[in-house]
């Protein structure tokens, strides 16, 4: 963020040196010279000079030249602070995501952690049954295949736990480890609406960054071919001096030592082998180039904004399937576990719902955070600064219910 800051920085600084060259440049000069001649080239004498003048000097933009070149740095920096809005959209949708990530592991690592609790005392339930000689051997040592892979999930985990707080840290400036105290409890992964209000596409690509960024720097490039094309036609310039000149210092702030000159000068480029036909063809080359991209930059946009519409929609519909699946899973571990101790089904039926129940569970909350991420990419998409259906339904309630009050 810091380099895109400087980029726009340089790029006001650029507009500032082309805004300037439109204006007459003044200047002061102070000269003290003294030259002697050789005896056998001249008389052998030394004469002195002292002069003092202000000087002005002035190129005409009569076509247009500095004032294309000042719509290109205009345009530059524009599409620079585009790019600044650019990287804050990435950064803050960055740091949405890790956030999400990392409210997901928690609750993965609580939901793994309390169905460890429970398989543990399922197994220990298989160890005292399997002394008691009431099943065999084989229902231990599958309960504590469960056991065991529930254990050893955690480790990982816990690890992806605390890479996405460093990441997130490291995101917004801070030394990795710097949110652990922050982050410690165990929070909920932010609740998403069920609609989006996108709004029409001319609005999206008014929105994007990215694609405003490219209109910009197609605007700049086209001014750059009205800067190649003036040089084809003459150029004027008016220049002027006033000052004080003497040979001696003394009279130099005399009435009789004062100087002035005016001129007017017109260059006009007769022959350049083709140097300025092929500066412009350069020229409109590039504004082609720049077209391109920012043709590209609307379909990249119309795609981002279509593709995470589409990922947001099916994952909702798979949250409400999996939400169905992980309490019937639970169901049927607790109908399995009541069947079983009233001897009406294997013991291998109570591992297997158990381990449907955990599953279930954990695609849960990965669908839960995967629906958010999307609705945190979807904003991205459409460029940031965007309000949804619910915020913009309650600022509307809250408008009349002032109105009503103040009737």
């Amino acid at each position: 963020m810091r380099q895109a800051e400087a980029r726009v920085r340089e790029a006001r600084s650029q507009r500032g040196v082309a805004k300037a060259d439109r204006f007459p440049t003044v200047s002061v000069n102070a000269a003290a010279r003294r030259s002697s001649s050789s005896e056998e080239a001249g008389n052998g004498e030394t004469a002195e000079l002292f002069s003092n003048s202000f000087d002005a000097s002035w190129e005409l933009d009569l076509f247009g030249k500095k004032r294309r070149a000042l719509e290109s740095a205009e345009a530059s920096l524009q599409a620079w602070q585009e790019d600044l809005h650019d990287v804050l959209v990435s950064l803050f949708a960055e740091v949405a995501l890790n956030y999400v990530e990392v409210r997901s592991h928690q609750t993965l690592l609580s939901i793994t952690e309390e169905s460890l609790t429970a398989q543990s005392g399922t197994h220990d339930i298989a160890r005292w049954r399997r002394e008691a000689g009431l099943i065999t051997q084989l229902d231990e040592d599958q309960a504590k295949l469960n056991l065991e892979q529930t254990r050893a999930s955690i480790p990982t985990l816990r690890t992806n736990l605390e890479q996405a707080k460093q990441r997130l840290a490291v995101l917004i400036g801070q030394l990795p480890g710097a949110l652990a105290e922050l982050l410690a409890e165990p929070g909920p992964v932010p609740v998403t609406p069920d609609e989006v209000a996108v709004g029409m596409p001319a609005d999206l690509l008014r929105r994007r960054p990215d694609v405003r960024r490219a209109e910009r720097q197609l605007a700049a490039q086209t001014a750059q071919i009205g800067v190649a094309a003036a040089a084809r036609y003459p150029s004027f310039s008016l220049s002027g001096s006033i000052g004080l000149e003497s040979l001696t210092a003394g009279n130099l702030y005399t009435a009789g030592a004062r100087t002035a000159q005016e001129a007017a000068s017109a260059l006009w480029t007769l022959f350049d082998g083709g140097r300025i036909r092929q500066g412009i063809e350069v020229q409109t080359a590039k504004q082609k180039q720049a077209l391109a991209s920012y043709e590209a930059a609307v379909l990249t946009a119309l795609q981002d904004v279509e593709k995470t519409l589409v990922a947001y929609s099916n994952e909702q519909q798979r949250r409400t399937s999996l939400a169905d699946a992980a309490r019937a899973a639970q169901s049927a571990f607790e109908l399995a576990r009541n069947q079983y101790d009233a001897g009406l089904t294997d013991f291998q039926t109570v591992l297997d719902t158990q381990r449907a129940s955990l599953s279930a569970r954990q695609q849960l909350v990965s669908s839960n955070a995967e629906i958010t991420s999307n609705l945190i990419r979807l904003y991205k998409a459409l460029g940031g600064g965007w309000t949804p259906p619910v915020t913009a339904a309650k600022a509307s309630t809250k408008t009349d219910h002032a109105g009503e009050s103040h009737d």
